[in-house]
């Protein structure tokens, strides 16, 4: 069974907010079999392809059920963006559950805390008029620390136009560290001092060699990171918990929990467009991991897709369209068009790419499809779908590894258009012929489920 719901172009943001638009909100919350069928479960919503397909709402949608809402990876090198009663807010380590008072927003072992930054971000919100959130932030998450924000720049700036096009957040620093054994978990910050400058004083040894050296810029100094981490840990101690006892109670009593998942499948580290990912894993199967709950919980996987290609950085795009046909896809796109909410960099855009969606898909784990973002498409007398690759002159279905990916030329199937605005339409049978066939082609396309 297919629900409607209206989401506007873009950033998956919900149209105008007037008394009646949040009966017909409630409304649809309520008919929605997908997820109110099964209570009390792990549910995890996740993006398919390159980003920016509307998680975000989707996930601010399902926490009006949810008790818990968790974010179990990535950090402040990307945003959703929320639309609601409050205002327009861009969430960067916040989950997107956090305007609801009946929830509980947990960051998991698996984030890259910016401390400063979350704070801000809460102190954002609360001034924006939102109740302050009920935030839980894992002991064992790893901080991002001032140095890993360096050594962000200082590699971009060294690699230059061969860059990965990091957001410069400290990200691949910090998970780096992590697995190098010498990163800071959130519980050292409350160790005894003279454990915590001897850990400092090793790091730095190991990091001045790089700064110096490789990119001879000023070393790094224990006090002055001894003096920021004292800062960290009063900003950060009235949010400290064991996340995953937390989480396993929640479990037994019954609680509806989601897990957010931040960039999507071809981000992923292992799965993704390597070496263009981020630096840790974009899965839903990862949600265990960094939450802290065990795997079999997670019963339901979202998965969020647009009804258009878009990107942002650098990577291998097979569908992607150029010059003026993608400048006007891009105007079209939504709420100040096509940019990315947290870089403001114009996104690249594409068409519907079946191959990368359906591996996307399959990488995630989907029991159900979310499709966002058809509205901007009504403008086209025709709307090609990418339904192949041809590689070499042979054509393929599957989705191959990153050497063969960028020879791969698109295989297009082109669809009529609806040419029509379908921004108000609430029930499925009133949609155009053409845009419920555009909607039904990619569902034999991917081979999974549209229910949103």
């Amino acid at each position: 069974m297919r629900q409607i719901y209206r989401v506007d172009a873009a950033f998956g943001q919900t149209g105008r907010m007037d008394a009646a638009w949040n009966q017909e909100n409630a409304d649809f919350r309520q008919k929605s079999v997908s997820y109110q069928e099964e209570k009390h479960m792990v549910t995890a919503v996740v993006g398919a392809n390159w980003g920016d397909e509307g998680k975000g709402k989707i996930t601010d949608m399902l926490a009006d059920e949810a008790d818990i809402v968790i974010r179990f990876q990535g950090g402040a090198n990307a945003g959703h963006t929320i639309v609601n009663n409050y205002g327009k807010f861009a969430l960067h380590m916040l989950p997107s559950g956090v305007f609801y008072r009946h929830t509980t927003s947990v960051l998991g072992n698996g984030v890259a805390l910016n401390i400063p930054f979350l704070i801000k971000e809460i102190n954002a919100l609360i001034e924006g008029g939102v109740p302050a959130p009920k935030v839980l932030v894992s002991d064992r998450a790893h901080i991002v620390m001032p140095y890993h924000i360096l050594l962000d720049e200082y590699e971009e700036e060294r690699l230059a136009g061969k860059s990965f096009g990091s957001t410069k957040s400290g990200i691949a620093p910090c998970y780096s560290d992590k697995y190098a054994k010498i990163g800071f978990q959130v519980n050292e910050l409350f160790m005894a001092e003279a454990a915590l400058r001897e850990k400092l004083e090793n790091v730095c040894t190991l990091k001045n060699i790089m700064i110096e050296n490789l990119y001879h810029k000023p070393a790094l100094k224990v006090d002055e990171l001894y003096h920021t981490m004292m800062e960290y840990k009063e900003m950060i101690k009235p949010y400290v918990a064991n996340t995953s006892v937390f989480l396993q109670e929640a479990i037994k009593e019954g609680k509806n929990i989601l897990l957010e998942g931040q960039l999507v499948a071809l981000k992923d580290t292992d799965h993704g467009i390597y070496p263009m990912v981020t630096s840790s894993s974009t899965l839903a199967a990862f949600g265990a991991v960094g939450a802290g709950i065990p795997p079999y919980e997670i019963k339901k996987v979202t998965t969020v897709v647009k009804a258009y290609s878009s990107a942002v950085g650098a990577g291998a795009f097979v569908s992607e369209i150029f010059d003026e046909e993608a400048d006007e896809l891009r105007r079209r796109g939504g709420d100040g068009g096509e940019f990315g909410a947290t870089t403001g960099r114009p996104r690249r855009v594409g068409w519907f790419d079946a191959v990368a969606t359906r591996y996307g898909c399959q990488m995630q784990g989907t029991t159900e499809v979310a499709l966002t973002v058809i509205d901007p498409l009504g403008y086209l007398d025709e709307i090609p779908i990418c339904i192949g690759y041809e590689i070499n002159g042979e054509e393929h279905q599957e989705f191959p590894n990153t050497t063969y990916l960028y020879q791969a030329k698109p295989v297009l199937k082109k669809l009529p258009g609806w040419k029509s605005d379908v921004t108000g339409i609430r029930t499925w049978e009133a949609l155009p012929k053409a845009c419920q066939e555009y909607v039904n082609e990619i569902e034999r396309q991917i081979g999974f489920p549209i229910t949103l």
